[in-house]
């Protein structure tokens, strides 16, 4: 579809609702965005008012919005499974984003039938993974679960985050993707936020260099997305129109890429959907407070006083993010439609949602002719 048409549809509905069903989580990463603890914290959700909260999606009309059930971890929630067949018989689809722990292993066999999918993270090789994570002997826990997850016939999606041990290794990450069968990759770019620190960060060439990196491997028969990185698209539509790019660290990882899958055999696909903070995506907190997305904590409302799609099609935060009315260079992008800047990272820089981007390097044609 027309990356214009679907941002319409955007105006009334998201594709994406993300849920944090509780901050509990068996694990202490350091990147955490939820800043998750071991227990649930006091105000979460009940059952009743969860079930309210899934009445509410399916007032956006058809079709509804995927949920995604995050957290912590979700398996954490005594009710998960209930709450999942709740959101089946309204119609809605669900996606599990769980921790990597003896709950997963044990949910397996309930999980079949209930979820689109689910998502598993894995945010570097071996040393890198558990220095993030924060667990001995999880890079390989990680490893049996998507392999588990795969063999029950199940849609995987890795997640990987981008930090400053993961961004070099990011082709031999691909390879691993790969060879494990799985064929979503959803690569995370960090935000300054929960547990976030921003020595863990890569530079802005560097982002640059990794989305490049991504359109790349993208041609290798692995749908590839990306979180608080929307100017992948842009480069992804620059490629594909004839301009090509290229750093010393770009050609490294290029190089290695090649050297571990060969030749790509795909063309390029030029698609992209134009998704972004607020815009297609939607964020439900442990307590019902909706945000824009889980890495921009600018409160929107409550889902305990407010319908959802009220807040969504209404508020005028996310209004002014659906008609691009941004600042600096975002403002006055060629490929503000399609990309939009990070909202979640500008709001971290400059505690202005609507603000530019910081991470990307690109200078818009009209902040040139404007120089």
């Amino acid at each position: 579809m027309d990356p214009r048409k679907l941002a319409a549809e955007f105006d009334k509905r998201p594709l994406l609702v993300f849920w944090e069903s509780t901050k509990a989580c068996p694990l202490a990463c350091r990147h955490c965005r939820a800043d998750a603890i071991l227990k649930p914290l006091p105000g979460e959700l009940s059952t009743w008012e969860a079930k309210a909260f899934l009445e509410q999606l399916a007032d956006f009309g058809r079709p509804p919005p995927e949920l995604i059930v995050t957290g912590g971890d979700p398996l954490m929630r005594l009710d998960v499974m209930e709450l999942l067949d709740y959101a089946k018989d309204l119609g809605i689809p669900a996606s599990l984003a769980p921790a990597v722990s003896k709950n997963l292993f044990e949910a397996l066999p309930e999980l079949r039938g209930r979820v689109r999918g689910v998502s598993i993270s894995l945010d570097g090789l071996k040393e890198a993974h558990e220095e993030l994570r924060g667990v001995p002997g999880i890079f390989e826990s990680t490893l049996e679960a998507v392999k588990a997850l795969v063999g029950a016939g199940m849609r995987v999606q890795v997640n990987t985050v981008v930090w400053r041990k993961s961004f070099p290794q990011l082709p031999d990450i691909f390879k691993l993707v790969f060879d494990l069968g799985v064929r979503v990759w959803e690569v995370f770019f960090l935000i300054e936020t929960g547990r976030a620190a921003r020595s863990l960060d890569i530079s802005p060439q560097e982002y640059e260099d990794a989305v490049q990196f991504l359109v790349d491997a993208s041609r290798y028969g692995v749908q590839i997305r990306t979180v608080e990185a929307p100017f992948y698209r842009r480069a992804k539509m620059q490629r594909a129109s004839g301009l090509s790019y290229s750093s010393p660290t770009y050609e490294k990882l290029a190089a290695r890429l090649r050297e571990l899958m060969g030749e790509p055999a795909r063309p390029l696909d030029p698609a992209v959907v134009p998704t972004r903070d607020g815009h297609g995506i939607i964020f439900v907190a442990h307590d019902g407070t909706v945000y824009p997305s889980g890495f921009l904590p600018y409160p929107l409302g409550n889902v305990r006083k407010e319908s959802i799609v009220r807040i969504y099609r209404e508020h005028p935060l996310l209004v002014k993010m659906r008609r691009g009315e941004l600042g600096g260079r975002c403002g006055v992008c060629e490929y503000k439609e399609v990309c939009g800047g990070s909202r979640a990272r500008a709001f971290a820089a400059f505690r202005d949602p609507l603000a530019e981007d910081p991470a990307c390097i690109y200078t818009p044609r009209g902040a040139r002719n404007s120089a």
